[in-house]
């Protein structure tokens, strides 16, 4: 069964490279961001890892928590952590979940039910484990990004979508292309001309369907 936007997450118990975790208790209420990698001591990944530690302090801002996954072992992980540190210049301060048994790659869909890890495997056995989840307080799927292995993923956008995500929810809004915090918001077209006026105040009308306005000052 595959994973869709607003389901709940799989819970699962799994040893990550900081301690045994579950999911479910891990999450804590938080916003989270789930990443997963291929294999560890491999090249883009050690670059991504590297980006998402250097953003520690913009996740603690949004009250997120970061996690991530590789289809290898604790004591792999640990090793790789070194590496990563070294390259970005700063600590792994966050997790990574050991999947040797590509348990949580396929309670997320990330690989079929009949996937497994060949003798002497290469990243290619594991290529689809590359994904962003951003899941909600509410233990909700709320976006997945899904990238090849030799395009390494822009962590500023992933912080950009959290930013909408969180705005959306908190305010009843959606937001527009290319959108970052402090811009003008879309009113859904399920609020009224006159809700819209006594929530945002002045709104502009562009088409019907289309309404801009700005987020009240808190």
């Amino acid at each position: 069964m595959s994973l869709r936007i607003n389901d709940v997450v799989p819970d699962f118990e799994a040893e990550t490279s900081q301690g045994p975790i579950r999911f479910h208790e891990w999450l804590d209420g938080k916003w989270a961001i789930l990443f997963s990698h291929p294999k560890d001591f491999t090249p883009v990944c050690t670059t991504e890892f590297g980006a998402v530690a250097k953003l520690s302090d913009e996740w603690k801002k949004r009250n997120t928590k970061v996690i991530g996954i590789s289809v290898d072992g604790v004591a792999e992980h640990q090793g790789w952590v070194k590496d990563i540190a070294s390259f970005a210049g700063c600590d792994v301060g966050f997790p990574i979940i050991a999947d040797e048994d590509l348990k949580v790659a396929k309670l997320f869909d990330m690989l079929p039910a009949d996937a497994y890890l060949p003798d002497g495997r290469t990243p290619a056995d594991s290529a689809t484990v590359r994904v962003v989840f951003i899941i909600g307080p509410d233990k909700q799927l709320k976006l997945t990004m899904t990238y090849p292995m030799n395009v390494g993923r822009n962590f500023g956008e992933v912080l950009r979508a959290l930013d909408a995500l969180q705005t959306a929810s908190g305010e009843n809004v959606a937001t527009p292309a290319d959108w970052n915090v402090g811009e003008d918001v879309i009113i859904p077209t399920s609020v009224s001309d006159e809700d819209a006026k006594t929530r945002y105040g002045e709104f502009e009308t562009i088409f019907p369907y289309l309404r801009r306005a700005k987020l009240p000052t808190k």
